[in-house]
């Protein structure tokens, strides 16, 4: 028997439970607060669990004769989430892979801002169990998101420009170098995250 619905709401969520536990562990990883290791592994731990999230969904997508939406929409969102939770990933992995600690301020605001993003959109999809009623609610706090998004840009020219003055005045090339690659990360966080924010906004123009 082909199942009629899939309880594609709380497969969502929980994604979107293990991107902010990431988020939170790479906000603190780049104010020291904790052990990196540990921090590192818990961002590795939850982006495990998203990739076993992500594929009960792609199954589901299969089985399922009835969802809630198009079925390319949940295959859209879901894969936004996963990339903003591999995006945290990869930074992790880069700071542990060089043993980063010198986190410049302009890094921690911006990891700060991206816990805000991911927050938001945690807020949000609960809100997709009646997408007609909140629509508006949805388009705002989306809005808000890619708001978010932009100033994440702002942010990481600035730091860039930041990391290279300091790197021309100590002669500290691979200083530099490793930096950039940390503030690479951070930015694409944010592109993913804006992606997300995209395609709910793409749920409720075409359902509310």
């Amino acid at each position: 028997m082909i199942p009629q619905s899939g309880d594609f709401f709380t497969l969502f969520e929980r994604h979107s439970a293990a991107c902010v536990a990431a988020a939170t562990a790479l906000a603190k990883l780049t104010k020291g607060e904790g052990d990196t290791e540990q921090l590192c592994a818990e961002i590795q731990d939850r982006e495990h669990d998203a990739d076993n999230i992500i594929r009960h969904v792609l199954s589901e997508v299969r089985k399922t004769f009835l969802t809630p939406f198009d079925r390319g929409a949940i295959i859209a969102l879901i894969g936004a989430m996963d990339d903003t939770i591999d995006e945290i990933h990869a930074c992790a992995s880069a700071i542990s892979l060089y043993d980063f600690s010198d986190f410049e301020p302009e890094m921690k605001e911006m990891a700060e801002r991206v816990l805000v993003a991911v927050r938001m959109i945690d807020q949000g999809l609960p809100l997709l169990r009646d997408v007609t009623r909140n629509g508006d609610e949805l388009h705002e706090l989306t809005s808000q998101v890619v708001r978010i998004e932009g100033e994440v840009d702002v942010i990481h020219d600035r730091g860039l420009k930041s990391n290279y003055a300091r790197a021309k005045a100590s002669g500290d090339t691979l200083r530099f170098m490793v930096g950039r690659e940390i503030y690479k990360h951070l930015e694409r966080i944010s592109d993913e995250f804006e992606d997300v924010a995209n395609q709910i906004d793409g749920i409720v123009v075409d359902h509310a």
